[in-house]
């Protein structure tokens, strides 16, 4: 795979390095990357069963020197600005996914808004809305 990403991979990249950043890729968080990638409309057209593939391309760039910032301007390059609060959603998403955000994760969250040019008030709102749906009683 290139250092050009397409829109699906520049997604699926920002949630599997959201699942990695804390060196503990849950059950839960790879599942909740199938389920956004066969449900949500944006990746329609995509083949998931490529899904494996890019996950590994992905885990390759990260293991290099300097991965994390090779990453996240390959997403910054690979996504169009229309979908930059879509990809900060879907790493919100696998974020929430095991009910357990961790440091790191705000931390690569924190990273991903300033790569994608988001401001606090979009992101606020994101996390709001994963926090309101993923709430326990």
């Amino acid at each position: 795979m290139s250092d050009h990403l397409n829109y699906h991979e520049a997604l699926i990249y920002v949630m599997v390095t959201m699942s990695a950043v804390d060196r503990n890729m849950t059950d839960e968080e790879l599942a909740r990357i199938g389920t956004v990638v066969r449900d949500l409309p944006v990746f329609h057209g995509f083949d998931p069963e490529g899904l494996v593939m890019v996950a590994q391309a992905c885990g390759e760039q990260l293991s290099t020197d300097d991965g994390l910032s090779r990453v996240l301007n390959m997403v910054g390059a690979g996504l169009p600005g229309k979908l930059r609060e879509t990809a900060y959603a879907v790493a919100v998403e696998v974020a929430a996914a095991d009910l357990d955000i961790k440091q790191e994760e705000l931390r690569f969250l924190s990273l991903l808004r300033d790569q994608l040019g988001l401001d606090k008030l979009t992101t606020a709102a994101i996390e709001r809305g994963a926090r309101a749906r993923y709430q326990m009683a």
